[in-house]
């Protein structure tokens, strides 16, 4: 389980085992590939969609596959055009439920303007399929002059997050656990393609995005880091954590850093444009709780720190694997 968790041990897995074998650049990995078609560039990406349960507070695994597949188009700063969806189904699955998924992804395809033109169905014996699994191709277009990845964050960036932390993965949990809450958690599940195309259509200088999904924000700075040689630096007074989920976290021995978000972007780009960003993302719903979270250094490369309350420095490493499995 802990190779499809998004950690140390999946970096692992990918590096030693599907990289060599299909010939992959280990540095060129971004939430979508950008193709060249056409004289244009498309971005193209897929993900499979596992989430037990199949509906949580604040969504369900049709609108988390629509929402995730959108949102990974988006931090190649692609326009989504249209989406793929191939569901694999466990014989005993009750047709109104699987009604219900396909309904809430065209609700989710329509808010996000795309539409699902392309799929597939299989069905597998009792017991061997969990229900249902959903797994979503993305297509999407670049515009001319945006380039979005990780190799372009330099020291200097400054490093913005558009909404509180570790929301998804507490939601998920507190209905798999039968946990109850004082205040209910709701997932952060949602689209974030607008609050990619708002920087951008600005004319930032936006180097690199990406949604804080499997291992959370600290796997992602981890990830980012590596890829671009730099050091960053996060900030733990200026990280937006939700007081529910940060009780929750500490009942659970959980740390929200490396909580799932399903809704939140993180944005890497010069810190002299960060209070324009912090602007443009705070003008949409979704944005409001956008804030500066942290900076890119020199280096150590690949180094990643959280600058605590106390004014101390904590190493944040990659885990082995996920606190909490199967939240997406």
């Amino acid at each position: 389980m802990a190779h499809g968790g998004g950690g140390r041990l999946m970096k692992e897995l990918i590096e030693g085992v599907f990289l060599p074998a299909l010939g992959a650049d280990p540095q060129g990995l971004h939430d979508s590939a950008v193709v060249e078609a056409g004289g244009g560039r498309l971005a193209f990406t897929t993900d499979g969609f596992v989430v037990h349960p199949r509906r949580f507070p604040g969504g369900d695994l049709g609108e988390l596959a629509v929402y995730g597949t959108v949102n990974d188009l988006a931090m190649a700063g692609a326009r989504p055009l249209a989406l793929a969806a191939a569901f694999i189904l466990e014989e005993g699955l009750p047709l109104d439920e699987l009604a219900g998924l396909v309904a809430s992804m065209k609700a989710a395809a329509d808010r996000c303007g795309v539409r699902i033109v392309t799929g597939d169905t299989k069905v597998v014996d009792r017991g061997k399929g969990d229900g249902a699994f959903i797994t979503t191709t993305g297509l999407g277009l670049v515009p001319a002059g945006v380039e979005v990845h990780p190799r372009r964050v330099r020291p200097g960036d400054a490093v913005l997050v558009t909404g509180d932390l570790g929301r998804h993965g507490i939601a998920v949990m507190s209905v798999r656990e039968g946990l109850a809450f004082e205040t209910p958690i709701a997932s952060d599940c949602g689209p974030v393609h607008h609050l990619a195309a708002a920087l951008l259509e600005a004319g930032l200088d936006v180097h690199c995005l990406r949604d804080p999904t499997r291992g959370g924000l600290a796997s992602v700075l981890n990830e980012i880091a590596a890829a671009a040689g730099v050091a960053i630096e996060a900030r733990e007074d200026d990280l937006p954590v939700d007081e529910a989920v940060a009780t929750a976290c500490e009942i659970l021995g959980l740390d929200p850093l490396y909580v799932a978000c399903e809704g939140r972007m993180v944005a890497f780009l010069p810190e002299a444009q960060a209070a324009r960003a912090l602007d443009l993302l705070r003008a949409h719903p979704e944005g409001a709780g956008a804030a500066v979270v942290g900076r890119v250094l020199d280096g150590p490369a690949g180094r990643v720190t959280l600058r605590t309350s106390l004014g101390t420095a904590r190493l944040l490493d990659l885990l082995s694997g996920e606190q909490l499995p199967r939240i997406c």
